[in-house]
């Protein structure tokens, strides 16, 4: 099987997985607040490319984890991206009525609606990482956790990138800006994502724990390139939100600063340096090196 075959395998395993962790994890809809909960299950449910689930589910895998035991993990990541898209689309914030090739949940719903399913969401991520019965760890080893998702998460993480996001329309940021404000809202959740699962691997040496935070930092900015060449170059119906958003709302982009070319190349030189990240490992680590590859050639 060659390397894209199984990517794409291991791909379709854990966008199944996941699907029913989250399903599992989930209030039913029919559980007062019904709304409450119907929108939760609408914007978590049925869509997406998974890639931070993906992402713990390959760390895990490099380090001889069995994916029983990430299952809290993944769906931890993936409901604080799904609360932080919801946010994102707000008429607020970015101002979508498009994502995962359907109606933003405040459009398919209400606004009010739409914030209380993100929070609730939020919320629900850190029940999982406090209580999930999947995760083998200690009360120490969760605390951990739960510290690196909120860092992730809050001011120094995804919300301060979103905040500097918003502040930046309009001007010309240069290369190490663009950047910082990359790590911190793109960058890291997918970081976490790593890490949650390397969190879970006990008595891990920590420079192999240190090569794959810098794989996950490399692959975290690649990711934001490649969304910044697809909003110029891709189609909406493939992308399942809005093409063009950023260039219209004048946002600063890897294509703007460099030049399609550039950002292009910018892409390649990240997913070289992830490479090198994993120089130590064997075999083991096939699928994160395939997964950093399919990030910069995917068409959505």
């Amino acid at each position: 099987m060659s390397n894209a075959s199984a990517l794409k395998e291991y791909l379709s395993f854990c966008q199944a997985r996941v699907e029913t962790a989250l399903q599992n994890r989930l209030p039913e809809a029919h559980i007062l607040p019904q709304t409450l909960h119907q929108a939760m299950r609408y914007c978590a449910l049925d869509g997406g490319k998974r890639t931070r689930p993906l992402l713990t589910y390959c760390t895990g895998n490099t380090l001889g984890l069995a994916p029983e035991g990430l299952d809290g993990l993944a769906c931890a990541v993936e409901f604080i991206h799904v609360y932080s898209l919801i946010h994102d689309d707000l008429p607020a914030m970015d101002d979508d009525n498009l994502r995962r090739g359907k109606a933003t949940c405040h459009i398919a719903f209400d606004e009010a609606t739409a914030i209380l399913a993100g929070d609730a969401l939020q919320a629900l991520a850190f029940e999982v990482l406090a209580h999930d019965a999947t995760i083998a760890a200690n009360a120490e080893t969760r605390l951990k956790m739960i510290a690196t998702l909120a860092k992730a998460s809050g001011s120094q993480g995804m919300v301060g990138g979103q905040a500097i996001d918003l502040a930046a329309v309009g001007k010309q940021l240069n290369l190490a800006e663009l950047e910082n404000m990359h790590i911190h809202k793109t960058g890291a959740l997918i970081r976490a994502s790593v890490n949650l699962a390397v969190l879970a691997k006990a008595d891990l040496d920590p420079a192999i724990a240190r090569n794959l935070d810098h794989y996950a930092k490399c692959i975290g900015l690649s990711f934001q390139v490649k969304d910044d060449i697809l909003d110029e170059e891709g189609d909406t119906a493939t992308l399942g939100k809005t093409q063009g958003k950023d260039k219209d709302n004048n946002k600063p982009t890897y294509p703007a600063l460099l030049g399609m070319a550039g950002a292009k190349q910018k892409a390649r030189e990240l997913h070289d340096m992830a490479l090198d990240s994993l120089s130590a490992f064997g075999s083991e680590a096939q699928l994160l090196r395939d997964l950093s590859l399919y990030i910069i050639e995917r068409s959505h």
